[in-house]
């Protein structure tokens, strides 16, 4: 097992102590409080959950200008996008030096965690701008990741935390809400020297299934984690708790016993792309994986990014000796007629197109939607039923 970024040990900032906890959350009663946005309320579940190693707390503007052009914070440690506190209405906290951060996911809004502010700023539409085009590539406002960062508001609230909440996902996903800390003890529990981490927003069909395969035997790992998002995604995207069902299934079916650790974090998803696959890169890291699969488009949406960006960025920008994690670069994988199974494309030169089995997205939610099952070379049969029923009951 690897170590966390940026430290020996893993710090994550959930206050575990009971009489700590007890005393922050009475002491939160009185304090000033914000409703924070969704996605400022994932920043604090990451601190928490020890996913953003090294981190204690919210960026300032400089140091979110600074990861932003090169991934590295002010002080020159490494980190690949900004994370952010921000809002448009201060006028509840803006003479306070400490604040209770309400969780905007949750009936009643509960205290999530408590902030020592450091600066409040205003950033400009400049700032704003150079730091979303740096992240996303684009300040096209069609795209779901700077439409949202667009919508966070004008003021930064930066400064240390201690959470106290996991929000809704230990509740929402008891069996599969990990934080990095339970992760690395669970793969001591295992005996797991070498683990290769996949990422996902969607259920799993047989190619994604392969791919694990395939990596897993290429690196000779002793595990594989399937770490899927739990948090906010844009419109259209498969609920996660259908997702779980649909990876469960699969797992429990078609992997042997003892082989695969089924896993999910509380995290809003960017859209970011090149910079967003560094971001799950650094997760992993921080759980213990020693190698994390990057295929084609990753963490990608639309045409806003080339098909390689996402492995080429570990090339081109992640600055040399910045993570101890490594990447096994995946092509399309798909079901080849020609050999009876699936195949990464870069790997059959000899195909063409006729010989995959290859469906849009489109076609699948349409199959899926109608109940009409897609072939069993594309899904398997339990998985599909899983998401016909989900479209058919979505109408």
């Amino acid at each position: 097992m690897i170590k966390p970024l940026g430290s020996d040990t893993l710090n994550p900032l959930f206050v575990y102590d009971e009489t700590k906890h007890h005393e922050l959350n009475k002491e939160a009663e009185g304090l000033p409080s914000l409703l924070i946005n969704s996605a400022a309320a994932a920043n604090a579940v990451m601190l928490g959950a020890g996913y953003f190693n090294p981190l204690t707390g919210y960026m300032d503007i400089a140091n979110a200008t600074s990861v932003a052009d090169k991934m590295q914070l002010t002080s020159g440690q490494f980190w690949p996008v900004p994370v952010f506190n921000r809002t448009d209405d201060i006028s509840a906290i803006k003479d306070a030096k400490r604040i209770a951060l309400r969780d905007p996911n949750v009936e009643g809004n509960p205290v999530l965690a408590i902030q020592d502010i450091e600066a409040i700023e205003e950033i400009t539409e400049e700032q704003g701008n150079f730091i979303a085009k740096k992240v996303y590539g684009t300040l096209d406002s069609e795209h779901p990741g700077v439409a949202t960062f667009n919508s966070h508001g004008k003021y930064v609230i930066s400064g240390p935390i201690q959470v106290l909440s996991f929000s809704y996902f230990q509740q929402d996903f008891p069996d599969t809400f990990r934080t990095a800390v339970e992760i690395r003890n669970e793969i001591k529990e295992h005996g797991w020297n070498t683990v290769v981490a996949f990422q996902t927003r969607n259920p799993m069909h047989r190619a994604h299934e392969e791919l694990c395969r395939m990596a897993q035997k290429e690196l000779n790992t002793d595990g594989i984690l399937i770490h899927m998002l739990l948090g906010k995604l844009k419109p259209g995207d498969i609920p996660a708790p259908v997702r779980d069902a649909a990876i469960r299934k699969m797992v429990d079916i078609y992997f042997p016993a003892n082989t695969v650790m089924i896993t999910g974090y509380g995290f809003d998803m960017l859209y970011a792309g090149p910079r967003e696959a560094v971001l799950h890169a650094t997760f992993r890291q921080n759980t213990g994986c020693t190698h994390f699969i990057i295929g084609r488009d990753h963490a990608g949406v639309g045409d806003y990014y080339g098909k390689f960006e996402a492995q080429e960025i570990f090339d081109n920008d992640v600055p040399e000796g910045a993570l101890e994690i490594k990447i096994f670069r995946a092509d399309h994988t798909a079901y080849s007629k020609k050999l009876n199974k699936v195949v990464m494309m870069r790997d059959v030169p000899d195909h063409t197109k006729e010989d995959f089995i290859l469906l849009s997205g489109t076609k699948v939610r349409a199959m899926l939607a109608k109940g009409e099952a897609p072939p069993p070379e594309f899904s398997r049969p339990e998985v599909a039923q899983i998401l016909m029923d989900y479209y058919q009951i979505e109408g």
